[in-house]
């Protein structure tokens, strides 16, 4: 067995409890930064897309306080490059344009990105 399919791969998002977000529009920030992350990944680990989609897309939802939080978690992540993306809100409904509502990571090996995230709680 290689190294690639003993290794889980799991994608992260993380929200801002702060925006209080009714339901729908936090599922569509959700969605938007799943995708959004894949594709930030597939630029520079195709692999790891690859082996996660034979895994079965494991996902996890977190939350943090407030854009502070949000921010600092994505510095430490860019430092130590880990693909991920910030999600802006369009500003068509519930916030104003380019609000940052969640931050996508992944997929990435669930032992790496769990060094970053694993303090963090489901939302």
């Amino acid at each position: 067995m290689s190294e690639m399919k003993r290794m889980g791969l799991k994608q992260v998002i993380i929200v801002r409890k702060d925006l209080k977000l009714p339901k729908g529009k936090l599922c569509v920030q959700v969605a938007h930064a799943s995708v959004s992350a894949m594709l930030e990944t597939e630029k520079i680990r195709k692999d790891w897309v690859t082996e996660w989609l034979k895994q079965g897309q494991k996902k996890v939802v977190l939350k943090v306080d407030n854009l502070e939080e949000l921010l600092k978690i994505k510095r430490i992540l860019d430092e130590n490059q880990i693909p991920n993306i910030l999600i802006r809100d369009a500003g068509l409904t519930v916030l104003p344009p380019n609000t940052i509502t969640c931050l996508g990571i992944g997929p990435v090996p669930e032992e790496i990105i769990d060094k970053f995230t694993g303090h963090l709680k489901l939302l």
